[in-house]
């Protein structure tokens, strides 16, 4: 572990520290991120100008949505780390970011008795 409390991660063969990831810094321009806020790369931005990290992190958010912990997770970079490089995307405009989708929360118990009501007159 490194002082800053994020793991040092290897690059081939060399040892990249979290400040130099993140050139420095230590809080993402945006305070908007949670572990579930939904990541979906654009595909209209070119990927040259970017760190290797920054590319790995629009590689996986490709396919699809991901969360800010799997991101951290699949990139093996503590979450402060991938804020602030998500962050810098955001700015880019090369990541747009959701709000995970809600539960469903009927707001009445009146809804869930009638849908038990429904279930036991079939069975």
């Amino acid at each position: 572990m490194t002082a800053s409390g994020g793991r040092p991660r290897r690059s081939g063969d060399k040892l990249v520290r979290p400040y130099v990831v993140t050139d420095g810094r230590s809080e993402p321009s945006r305070n908007t991120l949670d572990l579930v806020t939904l990541l979906i790369a654009t595909d209209d931005l070119p990927l040259t100008g970017l760190s290797p990290e920054k590319r790995a992190l629009m590689e996986l958010c490709r396919p699809g949505a991901l969360s800010v912990a799997e991101v951290a997770g699949h990139l093996s970079l503590p979450v402060s780390v991938t804020k602030v490089l998500i962050a810098d995307l955001m700015d880019s405009g090369h990541i747009v970011t959701r709000a995970p989708i809600p539960s469903a929360r009927p707001t009445e118990a009146r809804i869930l008795q009638e849908v038990l009501d429904g279930l036991r007159a079939r069975l």
